[in-house]
């Protein structure tokens, strides 16, 4: 897997058990979850504390908070990597459907209204989940066609949120 930080340094990164290969360099780890969406890192020897702070899963964007600055990771699998290469977006290859609840969670903020037209990457819905808000953004150009849930509400995993034509 691909990581781009900040939308300028690459890493690749290889899971090895307890290890990480990082450009392939074998990196030490422990990665220890302290609470929802907060985590303590230790590389190397040295420790991080980091904090996800936005996450994007369908565009696999993330705004993160390490040491408490704020860096922007995107992660690339070989499969989008391939797709790239053939020139085409691993997200163009996804069409227009409804928007399904990826997760388990709490409606925030709905900043769309039916019959309205938005274009690909408008968010849709913000989705809270383990404490953690999700901007659910739009795949590809579509309208609104009908809003199935209220801010507020609690949904299921694969729960229709938004139907879009």
């Amino acid at each position: 897997m691909k990581a781009i930080i900040n939308g300028a340094a690459e890493w690749q990164i290889e899971n090895e058990g307890l290890q990480l290969l990082i450009n392939g360099e074998i990196q030490q780890f422990d990665l220890n979850h302290v609470q929802s969406g907060s985590y303590h890192l230790i590389l190397n020897g040295v420790s991080f504390e980091m904090e996800v702070l936005q996450s994007d899963t369908t565009n696999k964007e993330y705004l993160i908070k390490v040491n408490g600055k704020k860096v922007e990771v995107n992660l690339r699998t070989k499969y989008d990597e391939l797709l790239k290469e053939l020139g085409m977006d691993s997200s163009a290859a996804l069409r227009v459907g409804d928007l399904k609840a990826p997760m388990p969670g709490l409606v925030v903020n709905i900043p769309v209204e039916e019959g309205q037209s938005i274009l690909k990457g408008d968010t849709l819905l913000v989705l809270e989940a383990m404490k953690m808000e999700n901007s659910l953004k739009a795949s590809a150009d579509a309208i609104v066609k009908k809003i199935a849930v209220k801010k507020g509400q609690a949904v299921e995993k694969n729960e229709v949120l938004i139907y879009l034509s």
